[in-house]
């Protein structure tokens, strides 16, 4: 952190001073006011003294364009193995059972053929799938047993111990007559899903967000959806998936209070001004702007701005005390936003400091504010250390700004919080949405944005 110390003759000239020299995102560490000059203690003049200081970017290493290479390699083998290899294990799942039919099959022929004493015929088994007994059999000679036995155990030796399977083994047990597809004979829909997945991967979704999509994709394939009709059902089987909060809901005899938190830079004030500019203007509720963010510089007058040009009052509160007197001196309202500081989610002692403003006797609907183009990763990081808080809702900022939006699945599904709102731009308050798994729907599978 680059601290620095400045001199004014007030807090105002010393603020512009700051933040001229470190920027409206510098942190005020300390102030106080002392008296320079004189003699003998008069002719004095006071002046302000403040500390501030502001956290040093690292330089980012130079782009190597063979790594990133590399990596589109690995994460394409990746994709690759996750489309192929999972739907032939439930392959060889099939064939297992299927030879455990068998077995049991020619163990129960044998011991009738023994109690009868009968010489026995040379045996032809039927392959029945795992259902009813209708479906189309399959012929399998008594000899092709055993090796096909061995193959199979084999192949699934090697999967489970994560060595993969080679396309010779692979093309032998589809040879295979009992590795047929599960469903009889009727349409291969797996091949049908191992399209979707693969699109759905590429969209930016991870493989357990996959899975739950694909939960609800897979009664159509079995029906002989094609991959057409697939993907038009793919935004219901969003709508199944992702749960929504839906926008503030108001009480009779006491005001809503909503609180932005979450890591610096994601727009949590921009995001406040939005709601109340939605709510206070469009609406026409009665609502109030309080602001705990004393830390950044130019922070309590962006909001202070935004609350003359929309008629919203706007309070200030450094302590947990202050924030209960500022809510309780707006307790007439509808609508109470409160905007916080930004905090690193790998600063710990911050967050704690947060949450003792908000642990208040009045309830806080607590809003994790996540930028859509942050990776998967840091997310779940950021999710882990915030989970201090009672939080109740996420909203994802920066649509605008992202090029893809797995990363919305994938969060909400790992972490279950429903979604209440999006940002798509700058502007207050046009560029604010409430979240719906259709509008999901519509970004990850390629909607036109507006």
């Amino acid at each position: 952190m680059l601290v620095k110390t400045f001199e004014a003759v007030d807090m105002s000239e010393a603020l512009r001073k700051v933040k001229a020299e470190l920027g409206p995102d510098a942190m005020i560490i300390s102030s106080k006011k002392e008296k320079r000059g004189g003699i003998l203690g008069f002719f004095s003049k006071e002046v302000v003294q403040v500390t501030a200081g502001i956290e040093m970017k690292p330089r980012q290493p130079a782009p190597n364009p063979y790594r990133e290479a590399q990596e589109e390699n690995v994460s394409a083998k990746e994709m690759m193995e996750s489309s192929m290899l999972a739907p032939l294990a439930r392959e060889l799942k099939d064939l297992r059972e299927r030879v455990e039919v068998l077995t049991r099959r020619e163990a129960a022929a044998k011991a009738q053929a023994a109690s009868q004493a009968v010489p026995a015929a040379p045996v032809v088994e039927t392959v029945v799938p795992s259902a009813p007994a209708d479906s189309v059999p399959k012929t399998i000679q008594k000899q092709d047993l055993e090796e096909m036995k061995k193959l199979l155990f084999k192949t699934l030796a090697a999967k489970e111990a994560g060595e993969g399977v080679t396309p010779a083994e692979k093309a032998e047990v589809l040879a295979k007559p009992a590795a047929a597809p599960a469903d009889g004979g009727k349409g291969g829909f797996r091949g049908t899903l191992r399209v979707i997945m693969s699109e759905l991967h590429r969209k930016g979704l991870e493989r357990g967000a996959v899975r739950a999509v694909m939960e609800q994709v897979e009664p159509e394939a079995k029906k002989g959806g094609t991959v057409e009709a697939l993907r038009s059902f793919l935004p219901n089987a969003f709508t199944s998936v992702i749960k929504c909060a839906g926008p503030v809901a108001f009480k009779k005899n006491s005001p809503r209070i909503v609180a932005l938190v979450g890591p610096t830079g994601v727009g949590k004030t921009t995001t406040i001004a939005k709601l109340a500019a939605h709510y206070a203007l469009r609406e026409n509720h009665r609502a109030a702007l309080i602001t705990i963010d004393n830390f950044r510089v130019g922070a309590v007058e962006q909001l202070k701005t935004y609350s003359r040009i929309m008629g919203v009052p706007v309070e200030v509160a450094s302590t947990p005390a202050e924030l209960e007197a500022a809510i309780e001196l707006h307790s007439d309202k509808e609508l109470i936003l409160i905007d916080t500081a930004g905090r690193s989610h790998k600063d710990n002692e911050k967050i704690e400091e947060l949450k003792g403003f908000l642990e208040s006797r009045f309830a806080i609907e607590i809003h994790l504010c996540l930028a859509a183009t942050t990776r998967d990763r840091e997310i779940l990081e950021v999710v882990e250390r915030f989970g201090i808080l009672p939080i109740s809702r996420v909203i994802f900022t920066k649509l605008d700004e992202s090029e893809s939006y797995g990363t919305i699945v994938n969060a909400h599904l790992r972490t279950k919080f429903p979604l209440s709102y999006f940002t798509t731009g700058q502007r207050v308050p046009e560029d604010l949405e409430i979240a719906t798994p259709g509008r999901v729907a519509g970004l990850v599978l390629g909607e036109i944005k507006e």
